[in-house]
């Protein structure tokens, strides 16, 4: 037997998912199954992917409003970006990182990914790492209130659609304040806390 389930608006299928006490979870099992995943509001969705090898080239392949906008962002990072850090390509995205050669001992075998830029299909993201996984998210919140914008942030992005919705010169003190070395550090500490739980 076939049953089909009209794909829900986003609203309402995160208001049924985020419910107290609402649905019981084989419900909620059984409406996913039936949403396309083309219709269902997830992140993988969401992304936008590039398969640019260079970050000139991912540049060359946005839209000039887009293109305007992280290149703006990524003149910022590049600006106060500590020295032994590295821009390129990965995952689809401008990406800032310790090198293997001076770092080879993250868990994916790739560069300790530090920053990125990424133009989203519905928003352009700043991921900032160091934001995630240190006291670097309470400044991140404090630059956003003191010049009045508002934050839409997950664990380590920062969504923005234009330029005037980041506190630019803030953000680019944050990046400027964590030095490969410290950034290691922190990233090591992490890892360590997460192999002792």
């Amino acid at each position: 037997m076939s049953v089909s389930v009209p794909a829900p608006d986003e609203g309402k299928l995160h208001a049924r998912l985020t419910t107290p006490g609402g649905l019981r979870s084989g419900y909620v099992r059984f409406i996913l199954r039936q949403v396309p995943p083309s219709t269902f509001p997830c992140p993988r969705n969401l992304m936008a992917t590039s398969k640019a090898a260079t970050v000139e080239a991912y540049l060359a392949e946005l839209p000039e409003e887009r293109r305007a906008v992280v290149s703006a962002v990524r003149d910022v990072v590049v600006r106060n970006l500590p020295e032994g850090y590295r821009e390129a390509m990965a995952f689809g995205m401008i990406s800032y990182g310790i090198p293997l050669e001076r770092y080879p001992g993250t868990y994916n075998g790739q560069p300790l990914a530090y920053a990125a830029i990424a133009a989203q299909k519905n928003h352009c993201a700043l991921y900032l790492m160091s934001v995630y996984t240190g006291e670097q998210q309470q400044a991140v919140r404090d630059a956003f209130a003191a010049a009045g914008k508002k934050l839409d942030m997950g664990k380590s992005c920062i969504r923005f659609r234009k330029l005037d919705d980041l506190p630019l010169e803030a953000l680019g003190r944050i990046i400027a304040a964590t030095p490969p070395e410290a950034f290691i550090a922190q990233y090591e500490a992490t890892r360590q806390a997460g192999a002792d739980a």
